[in-house]
């Protein structure tokens, strides 16, 4: 009887083993390798300087694939930057929003710094030697 009472305390369901924290940091890197292409498509489109008009169509391609993939790796960077720094609390004097900037950057402003810069360099760097 006590193995029976053992038995039943100890049910639990299969939706308990999948643990949802691997889950949303490779949902975190699809996103930011989406915006990372997104970004180096939008900087070889927009883009009017010589580097760019001379390329040709598969230079471009070439360039937005390196962008973005440097680009993501500089996302990646700025998360775990943005992970190991990320203070708990702000105590600002600017007020209201003071505060509302800092929790902004806090969320998204390493990532956002490291894709820029990543997308530049790869795209830059392909461009260049064409």
């Amino acid at each position: 009887m006590d193995q029976q009472n053992l038995d039943n305390n100890n049910q639990h369901s299969e939706d308990e083993d999948y643990n949802d924290e691997g889950f949303s940091l490779s949902g975190r890197a699809i996103g930011w390798g989406l915006a990372a292409f997104v970004f180096a498509i939008v900087m070889v489109t927009f883009n009017n300087s010589g580097m760019v008009i001379r390329a040709g169509f598969f230079a471009k391609l070439l360039a937005v694939i390196v962008g973005s993939l440097v680009g993501w790796g500089g996302a990646m960077i700025g998360d775990a930057i943005c992970r190991f720094a990320r203070p708990t609390m702000f105590f600002t004097t600017g007020g209201f929003f003071s505060l509302v900037f800092n929790k902004l950057f806090w969320i998204a402003g390493p990532q956002l710094i490291g894709l820029g810069i990543g997308v530049a360099l790869g795209v830059s760097q392909v461009l260049s030697r064409m």
